[in-house]
């Protein structure tokens, strides 16, 4: 059975999922031999390992030997034999695989995986050109802001190298100071082994930093101009001089210089839902498939789903997403701040989400829909329905479909409903579920680079976390902070120096001119 959908916009092929109904008579001769990633799924549709390649066809060949089954160790068994169903993507080269796969393996987190499946993102290179003399920093998070970013980079240890060689290089400061004077380069190595240009003692002007900082960016950007042919030049004349150490130092400098622009040109990922398209009439069969399974006295045409996401209980929300004669219908969809619940409550978090939805849609008279859905099993159903009840809405349609095995809890019976895996209705409700999943997490992750953005006193020199808890807790927040000088927040932090109150202010002008 073969699905086409547009995961990623970087000229990926659609990808193909395969039923795995005999593998050891299975042939790799349709997959592509490009570079690529794939996904293995069980018979739930559940994706349990993610994996990347130079080449798919030898890639997969390399599972479904005969040889194979019997030979691999109990893990690679145990995996071979769960596998119901395969995707691949096709990508334009390993290193789109890698960033790929790593982003793959955080949306699934496949029980097969075991690397990659932290929250620990790559490494990102950072330009601040509102700094007097910006430098080269690693970060791991993309802010929305006035910076430059490039990456991500999967090798730290080559990227670390790169940066620091090519900070050399172009004599740019290393000092994590915001602004480098006399007083800090007293205690700057860099400065005494030659290394910095020194901007700050006025040894060259802004302009030609500038001018040396432009050069790393092109760099960056994959315009390595003549860099390559002094290397391989210097290279040369170490080994003729027979300093082959510092000749390997060269070569490898060369091929970590091409992997990291490599790298830096990539555009980022944007993520997709991986609920297959379909045509009018499919989407429509589907429909009046689920609803005949459901026994429902009208066709499900209009279908809200629910889904709460949150860490620990923090940063709580809830998503609702609508889907019209079996698609997705964008422009009803909602999302819920959860304001209500503290701690750890799904249930709760559910039922205030249910609640406030259909509080307005009685407030303005306008029509339930022809279903309810809620992710998740029986307890998410029962919150589902005191909501309701709560409310006193009209009689309504409501059903759980919970993940593990894809059962539809529906009210008034003691055991699950459980659809056939190729059943038209389950496809509609599991596109449906992992839609509004999908929308839940978007929004939490722009909560949580909210929160990030808002923590720009993590980044002043000086201030630890608890000068940051007594600044917050004495001004109420940054904005507040914003406002005042230089007296009196040493005055209104105790122990607080002037200096540290001067950089405070310091770098807060910075930000809000750079924000300007």
């Amino acid at each position: 059975m073969a699905v086409g959908i547009k995961l990623l916009p970087i000229r990926l092929s659609p990808f193909t999922l395969t039923r795995m109904e005999r593998s050891e008579n299975f042939s790799t001769q349709n997959v592509p031999t490009t570079a690529g990633v794939y996904l293995f799924r069980n018979r739930s549709g559940q994706v349990i390992y993610v994996g990347k390649a130079k080449v798919l066809r030898k890639r997969l060949a390399s599972y479904f030997r005969p040889s194979r089954r019997r030979t691999a160790d109990p893990k690679l068994r145990s995996l071979l034999n769960s596998i119901a169903f395969f995707e691949y993507h096709e990508v334009r080269n390993e290193a789109e695989a890698l960033l790929l796969e790593s982003r793959l393996i955080k949306q699934y987190a496949p029980r097969y995986n075991v690397d990659l499946t932290d929250d620990k993102r790559y490494l990102l290179i950072c330009v601040d050109p509102t700094e007097a003399f910006p430098r080269l920093k690693l970060v791991r998070m993309k802010r929305d802001d006035h910076r430059l970013y490039f990456g991500p980079f999967p090798h730290a240890r080559v990227l670390r190298d790169t940066v620091n060689f090519l900070s050399r290089r172009f004599g740019l400061r290393t000092c994590k100071v915001a602004v480098p004077d006399e007083e800090t380069c007293r205690h700057c190595l860099e400065s005494a082994i030659r290394n910095c240009s020194c901007p700050c003692l006025g040894k060259i002007s802004a302009a030609e930093y500038r001018q040396r900082l432009d050069g790393v960016v092109e760099i960056l950007q994959g315009r390595l101009g003549t860099l390559i042919e002094e290397l391989t030049a210097e290279m040369n004349g170490f080994a003729e001089r027979r300093q082959f150490e510092t000749a390997a130092r060269r070569r490898d400098m060369i091929e970590n210089l091409r992997a990291v622009c490599r790298f830096g040109s990539l555009r980022t990922f944007e993520r997709r839902t991986l609920a297959p398209r379909a045509d009018g009439k499919a989407r429509r069969h589907r429909v009046d498939e689920l609803t005949s399974a459901l026994g429902l006295a009208r066709p499900a045409r209009v279908i809200e789903c629910f889904d709460v996401s949150n860490i620990s209980g923090s940063l709580a929300v809830a998503s609702m997403v609508c889907f019209v004669d079996g698609g997705p219908a964008n422009s009803r969809y909602r999302r819920f701040r959860i304001r209500q619940v503290e701690g750890i409550d799904d249930f709760a978090m559910m039922r205030e989400a249910i609640s406030r939805r259909y509080r307005r849609v009685l407030a303005g008279r306008r029509e339930f829909p022809d279903l309810l859905m809620v992710d998740g099993g029986a307890g998410q159903l029962g919150a589902a329905i005191q909501a309701l009840l709560e409310l006193g809405a009209p009689p309504l349609p409501v059903l759980g479909l919970a993940k593990r095995q894809e059962e539809i809890y529906l009210p008034g019976r003691e055991r699950p409903l459980e659809l056939p895996r190729h059943h038209p209705g389950l496809h509609l409700l599991q596109a449906i579920r992992d839609e509004a999943h999908r929308f839940a997490i978007a929004y939490h992750r722009q909560l949580r680079r909210r929160r990030l953005a808002d923590s720009v006193l993590n980044e002043i020199e000086g201030v630890g976390p608890r000068r940051r808890e007594q600044l917050l807790k004495a001004f109420g927040s940054v904005s507040r902070l914003r406002r005042v000088g230089v007296e009196e927040i040493a005055a209104a932090v105790p122990g607080l120096g002037v200096g540290t109150a001067a950089r405070v202010v310091a770098y807060l002008e910075r930000q809000g001119a750079g924000e300007g």
